[in-house]
């Protein structure tokens, strides 16, 4: 016999044992539909929570993955962290081979071990042990056991057994044991259609799902969180480094947050509230304190990540970062707040999701939600909101990281959930007024001055303290469809009052045009051109999502060259959709001038499915016109 009929027997034999074992550690047992798509199958997640009272919690996490390629290494998730208030009592990790065979045990110490937070961290108590494994083939299995004890309950982690793309799941399992007198509040988000197991008894709560195939991202679609499985869940009688709460919504959560963790936190010496008094003292409104007081803190303070305190919840002292001139979201927030109460101008304290992304608090379900802090200054019917993180967001500017979402307002009286700024499109505004020669061997020198508002002002708020080198790389590849580019003037004047970003460029290209014996063909629209389509699927899963609108108008003077004259122009264009408009116009000025005018509108919203087809042609056609060309032919 044969060699390979040798292997091909051990092989059948070991996959008969295998399937006859029901072994979860191998990929032969995982159903075809769950590897379809996917980098990962969890083949059985367990995560047990025991509250053994209001500030006593454990919880074991068992988890079996089986990795298919490289893109699934990021699924296997096998870190736990700690601190102060959260021992890890059991950690391990077992590697099998595709075949079950295990390969590899890590033990607790085994684990890599560093701090919880980022490299801008001045220092924290909280650190993570972390799984660090180089596989040597795919698939392979990894089965992960953790064990934690906590004092603090105010944080339980919810039930969402999908929580990626390109990740299935075969059985997932979630439980809450607890004593009966305490009371547990949930919110079920997107769980129809899921082959589901459901037990809610005094003192347990349990689901099992099963067989959740792999999502596959789309463009233009809503966050992840928001369309997967998820159950929130809390308790109304938590602890949180000690700190007892009762909450049963979010007016209670507020008035906990000010009297148990920021109250006592005022307390600006007496020499600081003088000068902040004597700094305002001629301004006429609240609302003109309330600008120099920013500025003031912009100037005095920069951002440096502190993560200790209550759970990373509680500001710094006020008078500390008087004295140190820096602090987190909390401590320079906090700090803006105590400033403006000495001058007597009223403020809250927010809590929110930041990001550019667009996240809200969960407006009817009250626990410790969010990852940031700013602040809200209530001007009569409006409220004015202030990051107090940034040295260079203007006074009142929050646009693509605390605009249009639900926020915690945090009062003495208790909290309210407001939602934040929302940009029309006609806010984000973007104006481009330029002009560019065309020269008879077809290169091109322009002038243009863009000026940017709004959601448009947030995308360029870095550029005016580029470097040079910087800037220049920047246009080049803004205008890439213009071969050969040199940047001859950049300027930058970011206008914080009016908050509009100016920019003033000019550049020069060769063989912008392209000549054909007698005739010169180029692109009337040079300076901004809709360059990239959405993607096209073939069947549609997520609804489409256009987050943030913008308007863009445009109106460039251009110049032909002497010795040709115009042959054909492109036809003026109008288009209307619900997703947005389009519409340009050409004047003839005189026989060597055109002025070309361009409106490009894009509507943000929620929208079926079925809509995603239109929106793309949409943008087709918006790109193919900004791709027509002026005919021009010699004299």
């Amino acid at each position: 016999m044969s060699p390979k009929f040798f292997l091909n027997l051990i092989l059948l034999f070991t996959t008969s044992v295998v399937f006859s074992q029901e072994d979860l550690y191998t990929s032969f047992t995982i159903p075809e539909d769950l590897k379809q798509n996917a980098n990962a199958v969890i083949r059985y997640s367990s995560v047990n929570i025991e509250l053994k009272s209001w500030d006593n919690m454990e919880v074991t996490e068992k988890r079996v993955i089986t990795v298919l390629n490289e893109g699934g290494n990021r699924n296997i998730d096998a870190y736990v962290g700690y601190d102060n208030t959260t021992k890890i009592k059991d950690l391990e990790v077992l590697v099998f081979n595709n075949f079950g065979q295990e390969i590899k045990k890590i033990r607790k110490n085994d684990f890599k071990d560093v701090s919880a937070v980022s490299g801008g961290t001045l220092y924290s108590d909280s650190r993570v042990k972390y799984l660090e494994y180089t596989p040597i083939s795919y698939p392979y299995t990894i089965a992960y056991t953790s064990v934690v004890s906590t004092s603090n309950t105010a944080f339980i982690q919810s039930f969402m057994p999908l929580d990626s793309y390109y990740l299935s799941v075969e059985k997932s399992r979630y439980t809450i044991t607890h004593p009966k007198h305490l009371i547990i509040r949930k919110k079920e988000k997107h769980l129809q259609g899921l082959n589901i197991e459901k037990e809610e008894s005094p003192g347990k709560l349990s689901y099992i799902v099963k067989n959740i195939k792999p999502i596959k991202p789309e463009s233009y679609s809503p966050l992840f969180r928001n369309i997967v499985p998820r159950v929130l869940v809390a308790l109304n009688e938590f602890s949180l480094e000690g700190v007892a709460s009762k909450v049963e919504n979010w007016n209670d959560f507020g008035k906990w947050m000010y009297h148990d963790l920021i109250k006592d936190t005022h307390d600006l010496p007496e020499s600081t509230i003088t000068m902040i008094q004597n700094l305002v003292k001629d301004e006429p409104t609240d609302i003109d304190k309330a600008k120099k007081i920013y500025k003031y803190v912009q100037d005095k303070t920069r951002y440096i990540s502190v993560q200790v305190g209550i759970g990373g919840w509680k500001p710094f002292n006020a008078s500390e970062v008087d004295k140190l001139g820096y602090g987190d979201c909390k401590a320079l927030t906090n700090y803006t707040m105590s400033l403006l109460n000495a001058a007597g101008v009223k403020s809250n304290y927010c809590v929110v999701y930041g990001g550019d992304d667009i996240m809200s608090l969960e407006e009817d379900f009250a626990s410790m939600q969010g990852n940031h802090v700013f602040l809200n200054v209530p001007n009569g019917d409006e409220n004015i909101w202030l990051e107090c993180t940034s040295q260079k967001v203007p006074f009142g500017f929050i646009a693509d990281f605390t605009d249009d979402r639900d926020v915690l307002v945090v009062t003495p009286e208790g909290g309210t959930i407001i939602h934040t700024k929302k940009y029309n499109p006609d806010e984000s505004l973007q104006t481009i007024k330029g002009f560019f020669s065309i020269d008879n061997d077809g290169s091109i020198n322009v002038k243009t001055t863009i000026s940017s508002k709004g959601l448009q002002y947030s995308d360029k708020l870095r550029l005016d303290s580029e470097t040079e080198r910087d800037l220049d790389s920047h246009y080049k590849e803004r205008w890439d469809y213009i071969n050969s580019i040199s940047i001859n003037e950049m300027h930058i004047n970011n206008d914080k009052n009016n908050i509009e970003i100016i920019e003033d460029i000019s550049f020069s290209a060769n063989s912008f045009t392209k000549i054909i014996g007698n005739r010169m063909l180029f692109t009337i629209n040079a300076l901004n051109r809709l360059t990239d389509i959405p993607d096209r699927y073939r069947k549609r899963n997520a609804p489409l999502k256009i987050e943030r609108g913008f308007k863009d108008v445009d109106e460039v003077e251009i110049k032909l060259p002497v010795s040709y004259k115009v042959e054909a122009l492109p036809k003026d264009q109008s288009i209307e959709t619900k997703f947005g408009n389009y519409k340009t116009k050409i004047e003839v000025k005189d026989e060597v001038t055109l002025i070309y005018k361009r409106e490009f509108t894009v509507n943000d919203g929620e929208f079926p499915k079925e809509d995603y087809t239109k929106f793309r042609e949409f943008c087709k056609a918006v790109l193919k016109q900004d791709n027509s060309k002026v005919a021009l032919i010699k004299k």
